[in-house]
């Protein structure tokens, strides 16, 4: 982590229907309008679409690379937290899973796959739909040397902490009251629901944290321990006492 973004590349497999227009005067093919949310996320942190392949398929498929910068030795890994440091997180939690459950209910109920969206869920399916790389909030944590490790939560926070405290040989506790869920999750979805892509990060207990970073708030959730025999790796605070938090989110060889 901590990366200054340099390049992308893309590699496209779509079926033809994918490539034409839906018939309609002056309607944009399903490709062209890929291309257009993708390039302008590029634009947007200064990222060139550097190659890639395109090639038909029975189904869409995307293969995208992204190439990245970062001083030698100053990378963030998920192998430095220490007994003692500080659990940290960017903005909310949840909203992608619970996203994710609103377009199932509307494609149940209408029929259609993908549904039509309607105006009114814009901004609650947006965590899904389009979330944010947090580029500038990891080249701060990195630059200012604040982080001791982190990572960005793709599978579920659970899931995530566990992998950073494997590889840091710690294990961590969480606190639910302290939890920034999304409006629209529950505590379920923002443990365990993955994609919010927001930055998971541990720092050191002297570490003066800013509030927020480039607009985005930062959010203590919890600290790191010592591993210790016949104690769970993951544990988390509730209203009715610490219990053990086993990682439920996506498991890419489960």
């Amino acid at each position: 982590m901590g990366a200054r973004p340099v390049a992308a590349f893309l590699s496209l497999g779509l079926p033809r229907e994918l490539t034409l227009s839906a018939g309609q005067r002056n309607a944009r093919s399903w490709v062209q309008r890929f291309l257009d949310g993708l390039l302008t996320l590029a634009e947007s942190h200064k990222t060139t679409l550097a190659g890639g392949d395109l090639a038909e398929s029975p189904i869409a498929l995307a293969d995208i690379i992204l190439v990245g910068a970062v001083p030698h030795g100053c990378a963030l890994l998920r192998s430095g937290a220490r007994d003692g440091d500080l659990l940290y997180v960017t903005g909310a939690l949840g909203g992608a899973a619970a996203g994710l459950a609103q377009l199932k209910e509307l494609a149940s109920a209408t029929g259609s796959e993908p549904p039509r969206i309607p105006a009114k869920l814009a901004v609650q399916l947006a965590p899904h739909l389009y979330p944010q790389p947090r580029i500038a909030q990891g080249l701060m944590l990195q630059r200012r040397g604040l982080a001791s490790a982190a990572l960005d939560i793709s599978d579920g926070l659970s899931t995530d902490l566990a992998h950073l405290c494997e590889e840091s040989g710690v294990s961590a506790v969480l606190d639910a009251a302290l939890l920034p869920i999304h409006p629209a999750a529950t505590l379920h979805q923002a443990l365990h629901g993955g994609e919010d892509y927001e930055l998971l990060f541990t720092a050191p207990a002297v570490a003066r944290l800013p509030r927020s970073i480039a607009g985005v708030p930062i959010t203590r959730i919890g600290h790191i321990v010592k591993q210790s025999k016949g104690q769970p790796d993951l544990t988390l605070i509730t209203e009715q006492g610490p219990q053990p938090l086993q990682p439920h989110g996506w498991e890419h060889f489960g």
